[in-house]
């Protein structure tokens, strides 16, 4: 379906308003985004039942797990470009079918080595509709209002999915096999791309030029070995193979920027990195996920092997935290209409910082209440980043790199999670080797394994006697919430710096809209968003691009490509 674009408003005026398609179509871009979190967080409960059926090898196990997010990562740059060269509705409606096709081998696999070659397609699958449905967000709210509140809505389908996926699949694996959790994706996905086209416009860039392959290939070699190298060294310590293959990736990252710099239509676009805000808010979220990445990893330990939950127990205990991540997204744009920006983000780390904190004092023994308080705290603390920081990501850039910009902040995500949990699991690891009291009458062996993991602590429990194997599990229950609290310290150290570091950077950035530099409103000199005075005035210069940053089009180019049905 399509008509006569839209043209883009004139100098001055005010940005058309959403109607009803366009909160349709919002409504149709929420699938997407509720069944990738539900795919986050339902394939831990399927795990026991699928070993089960598929008897994988424990190094299987891990590639299930982390290969879908692994491909997700590394191609999410490759697939925002896309979206924004053929059409991101059209990427979407690929994406789905992709994903559908993709979710049914999953469900009938009939061997580790399938499932595994079925989730990395699933991955490459779901990186075509994150960057494709927060870029059609900002092509279908051009009002700066409405847009914040359809980000937040967004923002909190994904954390809402990620508090349901527990639940319905605990549901699904109580009444079918494991492969249920792979199917729900299929009606989703066959709801999208009936109705997409009704009420989903298409844009793509105008002259953007061909993909260019080596650098869809560099920068696969960059972000692939740097994320398995962050996850290998969360779990298995500082070995030779993780930290080669991080410093591998950070090489080929170097060529992947070189690259760029020469091409005319580069895959990745650096002057995006020149705009001051967008890169500080880069920052802020890595920063910010790292944290969050850190704490996760060890609050689902403690609910499931300190406090000895079920997986669905455990998710369970987390539904609360993912609500009030719900809420505060929601509430964000409401605060940021009388508040800057950077003072509503600072202020929710600083909340944050005192989840934490409060998490710092759990005990190993009834410690759940308070474990529970303290990250529905934190959670609430960070809601207001997922809408406020990726309604910044789609208005500061121009409707034809939207796509790329959404997959910057996606990838900044996943970088940041990585790198919290190789090095905050690092850090537990070893505080949790330092403190654990062995007892006596262990072997060699068995002492060895206490002392490598709580995991391994209470596998060896089990193989003792009563009295000794409780000795043990309360050592190693002990040693590991230890190794919680200092862990909790430090993130929130982390997030009072990420918190100033956000007040500071984004503080000339206001309600909504007022002070995010749109695609035709030139930074300031010194990296704000304020007009400059000594810009000259008049129909060529005013409210026009800068040339050589990458937002909008150079001397001598048109702006064209508005988004049309």
């Amino acid at each position: 379906m399509s008509s006569t674009p839209t043209p883009d408003p004139a100098p001055g005026t005010a940005p058309p308003k959403a109607g009803a398609r366009e909160w349709a179509g919002l409504a149709v871009l929420a699938l997407p985004t509720l069944l990738l979190a539900l795919d986050q967080s339902v394939l831990f409960l399927a795990l026991p039942h699928l070993a089960e059926s598929l008897a994988p090898t424990g190094t299987q196990t891990l590639w299930i797990m982390d290969i879908y997010g692994f491909m997700m990562a590394g191609f999410l740059v490759t697939m925002g470009t896309l979206g924004d060269r053929i059409g991101r509705r059209k990427l979407l409606m690929a994406g789905a079918v992709a994903v559908g096709a993709a979710s049914l081998l999953a469900a009938f696999s009939t061997s580790a080595e399938m499932l595994i070659a079925t989730r990395a397609l699933l991955g490459v699958a779901a990186a075509t509709l994150m960057p494709s449905t927060l870029a059609l967000i900002g092509n279908m709210f051009r009002d700066p209002h409405q847009r914040g509140r359809a980000i937040a809505v967004w923002a909190s389908c994904f954390m809402g999915g990620t508090a349901l996926g527990p639940v319905v699949g605990g549901v699904l694996l109580e009444y079918f096999w494991w492969g249920s959790v792979f199917v729900l994706g299929v009606p989703v996905m066959l709801v999208l791309l009936v109705t997409a086209p009704l009420v989903l416009p298409e844009y793509k860039a105008p002259d953007g030029g061909r993909m260019d392959l080596p650098s869809v290939l560099l920068s696969l070699g960059a972000i692939l070995p740097v994320i398995y190298g962050l996850k290998e060294i969360a779990r298995a310590g500082w070995e030779p193979g993780p930290l080669l293959a991080t410093a591998a990736g950070l090489a080929v990252g170097a060529l992947f920027v070189a690259r760029q710099r020469r091409l005319s239509h580069p895959l990745l676009d650096l002057g995006l990195f020149r705009h001051a805000v967008l890169a500080s808010w880069l920052l802020i979220l890595l920063l910010t996920m790292a944290g969050m990445g850190g704490m996760y990893l060890f609050i689902t330990g403690y609910l499931q092997m300190v406090e000895g939950l079920s997986p669905f127990e455990a998710g369970a205990w987390m539904v609360p935290s993912a609500l009030a991540s719900v809420v505060a997204a929601t509430l964000a744009p409401t605060l940021t209409r009388r508040l800057p920006m950077g003072a509503v983000i600072g202020g929710g780390l600083g909340l944050t910082a005192t989840g934490y904190l409060v998490i710092a004092f759990v005990d190993p023994a009834g410690g759940l209440p308070l474990l529970v308080t303290g990250f529905v705290i934190s959670f609430f603390g960070t809601g207001p980043i997922g809408a406020l920081g990726t309604d910044l990501v789609v208005g500061s850039a121009p409707p034809e790199k939207s796509g790329s910009a959404a997959s910057l902040g996606e990838t900044s995500g996943e970088f940041g999670v990585s790198f919290g949990l190789a090095a905050f699991g690092s850090l537990g690891g070893a505080l949790y080797t330092a403190w654990v009291e062995v007892p006596d009458g262990l072997t060699a062996e068995q002492s060895e394994t206490v002392r490598g993991g709580i995991e391994g602590a209470l596998t060896v429990a089990g193989q003792l006697p009563g009295g000794l194997g409780d000795q043990v599990v309360a050592a190693a229950r002990e040693a590991y919430t230890g190794g919680l609290n200092v862990v909790a310290v430090v993130c929130a150290a982390l997030a009072v710096v990420t918190a100033v570091a956000a007040a500071t950077a984004l503080r000339r950035v206001g309600a909504a809209g007022r002070g995010i530099p749109a695609a035709t409103e030139p930074p300031h000199p010194d990296g704000t968003t304020e007009p400059d005075p000594a810009a000259p005035k008049g129909p060529e210069s005013g409210p026009g691009p800068v040339a050589g940053t990458g937002f909008g089009p150079g001397p001598g180019q048109e702006r064209t490509g508005a988004p049309s049905r």
